[in-house]
C-alpha cells in the first residue's frame, strides 16, 4: 500500500511541476537518454576506438640501450670518464672494486639524479655509511662497523642481481713498478782491492831493502 501511495504521489508531482502526464514525462526522459547515447557514439567514441599516434620525434628519442661493453681492469682515474656526462659512453659505478653498468638507471645515477655523485666512482664507503659527503666517495672500507658492512653487502647483492658487471678497478699496489733487473744485478764494490794494494806496497818495500843490502855488500867487497 505504501508503494502504491508513493507512486501516485510521484505522478501527481510530475503533473504539478512539468504540466505533463506521467506517460509523456517518461517518454521525454527516454528520448533524451537515447539522443545522448547516439551523439556520444557518433562524436565522442572515436578516441576510445582509435588510439592516438605519437609523434615520430618521440619514437626517435626513445632508443634501445646498447649492450654492456666489458672493460676489464681500469684505474679509478679512467672510471671517472663514465660518470654520465658523455652520452656516448655507458654510465658506470663500482662497489668493492667491481664495476657495474647502470645505464638503465640513468634517472637515478645520471646527471641531475639523486645518486649522480656516485657515478664514475667506487662508492663503497658512501653506500655503506649512506653518506653523500665527498670524503666518503671512495672504496676504502677501513673503520666501518658491522652494520655498515651489512648495508654495503645489501647494495652489492642488489647490483649483482640488477646490473651487468663490466670490469674491475686496478689495484694500485699491483701496478707499482718493480725494481729493474739491472739494478739488482749491479756488482758490489770489491773488498779485495785495498788488501791487494797493501800487498803490492809491501812487496815493493821488500825489494827496495834487498837492493840496498846488495849495494852495501858490494861496497864492502871493494
Amino acid at each position: 500500500m505504501m508503494a502504491v501511495e508513493l507512486l501516485e504521489t510521484f505522478k501527481e508531482a510530475i503533473t504539478a511541476y512539468t504540466g505533463l502526464s506521467p506517460n509523456a514525462f517518461f517518454t521525454v526522459v527516454a528520448s533524451g537518454i537515447a539522443v545522448y547515447y547516439i551523439v556520444s557514439v557518433l562524436f565522442g567514441g572515436s578516441s576510445d576506438h582509435h588510439p592516438q599516434h605519437r609523434p615520430s620525434s618521440f619514437e626517435e628519442d626513445v632508443k634501445p640501450l646498447p649492450p654492456p661493453v666489458q672493460l676489464g681492469e681500469i684505474s679509478e682515474e679512467e672510471l671517472k670518464a663514465y660518470d654520465g656526462n658523455d652520452p656516448q659512453k655507458p654510465l658506470l659505478m663500482a662497489i668493492k672494486g667491481q664495476i657495474y653498468d647502470v645505464t638503465q638507471s640513468r634517472m637515478f645515477y645520471g646527471p641531475g639524479g639523486p645518486y649522480a655523485l656516485f657515478a664514475g666512482k667506487d662508492a663503497s664507503r658512501a653506500l655503506a655509511k649512506m653518506s653523500f659527503e665527498e670524503k666518503d666517495l671512495n672504496g676504502d672500507l677501513t673503520g666501518l662497523g658491522a652494520f655498515e658492512l651489512d648495508a654495503l653487502q645489501d647494495w652489492e647483492y642488489k647490483f649483482m642481481s640488477k646490473y651487468v658487471k663490466v670490469g674491475s678497478i686496478k689495484n694500485p699496489e699491483a701496478a707499482a713498478p718493480e725494481p729493474s733487473a739491472a739494478a739488482e744485478a749491479a756488482p758490489e764494490p770489491s773488498t779485495t782491492a785495498e788488501p791487494a794494494a797493501r800487498g803490492s806496497e809491501a812487496t815493493e818495500a821488500t825489494d827496495a831493502k834487498e837492493e840496498t843490502a846488495t849495494a852495501t855488500e858490494a861496497g864492502k867487497d871493494e
